[in-house]
């Protein structure tokens, strides 16, 4: 497996960064690494500390399971086959704004976005996990 490097995950808060700016909203924005660790944080002047762990758990679920977090949700609805699965892994989340990072077809860690809606949340981890590495 490869991770994520630091300059890469740099690359992906920039990128994501300048998405929020031009959304108008304070954006926490987490980069995991392959293992589900935090690799790069930032908290955008403003942003919502309740957003912080958010950010951080997109991040990761979308790294656990590899797939965006709005997909997860999708799946975790009351009868479906992912129900109650937030409540694994120390806790999960199950709305957008988490998807992973790859290069050449390879996951190599993950983007979560927290601080405004789920639309934007996910418009700017998009834009993040969007960058050419």
């Amino acid at each position: 497996m490869t991770d994520i490097t630091q300059a890469q995950a740099d690359a992906v808060l920039s990128a994501a960064r300048d998405a929020a700016t031009a959304t108008g909203t304070a954006m926490n924005i987490a980069v995991v690494d392959g293992g589900g660790n935090l690799k790069a944080f930032t908290r955008m002047d403003g942003a919502w500390l309740g957003s912080i762990d958010i950010s951080i758990k997109k991040a990761r679920t979308a790294r656990f399971f590899d797939m965006p977090t709005g997909s997860i949700g999708e799946l975790s609805q009351p009868g479906g086959p992912l129900f109650n699965i937030e409540v694994s892994n120390g806790g999960l989340i199950t709305f957008p704004g988490g998807i992973p990072i790859s290069v050449g077809g390879e996951i190599i860690g993950a983007i979560g976005v927290s601080g405004s809606t789920v639309e934007n949340d996910h418009k700017v981890a998009s834009a993040g996990a969007a960058v050419n590495l």
